[in-house]
């Protein structure tokens, strides 16, 4: 199946599946078809959240895991590193979430990098201007116009903000200082409706946090509403991982 993994907000960004096969072996071993990969997930962010110096929060558990996979229904719901403000307030009520919740969840990019690849187009012509992005602080786009040159190598990558490797409040800083590093995230405070929160966040880490707890039950709590199963292996559904054992052991 060609699924998530290959949607383009994902592919050549989202790593480490390999954490998430060996934490999903380990429940597998301790306790058989109980946990779902769709749980592991979501711990293992909220893990990595804490472990990164933010805010810790109970995950409900008890998801099932998709029978199917779809790269064209994850390009439908997956943010654009050159989505506007408008149209990720859009994309985020659908889902009930509100612009609060959208400000709050994108300060995930509070840690970890992207590609040039991503930044290109605000760097060097933003809305088919020929021109970069103005919204993006002269010395910031100094620095980005050498880390990713016109015909450069788009995949080298930038961190997402000043402190990429502690989960804090420093996300939100930089969009006040026009130093945001995707489009997507920079939009936030050009909007008057986000531009708000992106203030309260970067003066508030508390806040911040408060809010980002709150998106992420929410954003956890989303159901498809179509039957599921409890994946043996997270990289297959339980009738095709049958198959691969069967053949392996032919």
């Amino acid at each position: 199946m060609v699924g998530e993994k290959l949607a383009l907000s994902n592919v050549d960004s989202l790593r480490s599946y390999e954490v998430i096969d060996e934490a999903k072996e380990a429940v597998e071993r301790a306790c058989p078809g109980v946990v779902s990969c769709a749980d592991v997930v979501i711990m293992a962010a909220r893990d990595a959240v804490l472990l990164s110096g933010g805010p810790n929060w109970e995950v409900k558990l008890g998801r099932k895991d998709s029978l199917t996979a779809s790269q064209e229904a994850s390009n439908d719901i997956m943010p654009s590193p050159r989505a506007n403000a408008t149209y990720l307030t859009n994309l985020f009520s659908k889902f009930n979430l509100t612009i609060k919740d959208l400000v709050a969840l994108s300060g995930s990019h509070s840690i970890g990098k992207a590609r040039c690849f991503s930044i290109v187009f605000r760097l060097y012509n933003q809305s088919g201007s020929g021109q970069p992005d103005p919204a993006i602080e002269p010395r910031f786009r100094e620095k980005l116009n050498k880390l990713c040159p016109l015909g450069g190598d788009e995949e080298v990558t930038g961190d997402l903000d000043a402190t990429p490797e502690r989960f804090d409040n420093q996300y939100y800083k930089d969009l006040v200082q026009g130093r945001g590093f995707l489009n997507s995230d920079q939009t936030l405070f050009t909007s008057p409706e986000t531009k708000k929160y992106v203030k309260m966040f970067s003066q508030n880490q508390s806040e911040f946090f408060s809010a980002f707890v709150e998106g992420m039950i929410k954003l956890g709590d989303l159901q498809s509403g179509i039957p599921g199963e409890i994946r043996r292996n997270c990289r297959v559904v339980n009738s095709r991982w049958t198959e691969v054992l069967l053949e392996t052991e032919r």
